[in-house]
């Protein structure tokens, strides 16, 4: 169900080239929570570092929503980059997976074959 991979950049760096990565493969950033920074400013002791990418591919969210408007509670696709016990991490839940527990349409799970072959690339490019 989920990917993660270990790098052994800095945390920045490997948010930094998950960016870049992301772009590259034709995908677009459209916010970046910044998990750890937010829980630090409210008072909330939180070592560890994560920041959640929400990407998107607008040619593929606009099929699956045109197949099941539904699944829009199920966008955009989220990669995060993340320390753990001292290691940077870069991770996704994979999207082939989650779809099949939301829907059986062949061809949505196609699209969700082709996107997480894509997220899977990125994480791995940005590594």
């Amino acid at each position: 169900m989920y990917y993660i991979v270990e790098s052994d950049k800095s945390f920045e760096q490997a948010a930094t080239d998950l960016d870049v990565a992301v772009k590259q493969n034709g995908f677009g950033v459209l916010h970046i929570h910044n998990i750890g920074e937010t829980l630090r400013s409210k008072g909330v002791e939180f070592k560890d570092d994560c920041k959640i990418f929400e990407v998107c591919n607008p040619q593929q969210a606009a099929k699956v929503l045109s197949t099941d408007m539904r699944l829009n509670m199920a966008l955009p696709c989220r990669i995060s980059v993340f320390t753990e016990n001292n290691k940077t991490k870069i991770g996704l839940i994979k999207p082939q997976e989650m779809l099949s527990a939301l829907s059986e349409d062949e061809v949505l799970a196609k699209i969700a074959q082709e996107v997480e072959e894509k997220t899977i690339l990125m994480v791995n490019q940005a590594r």
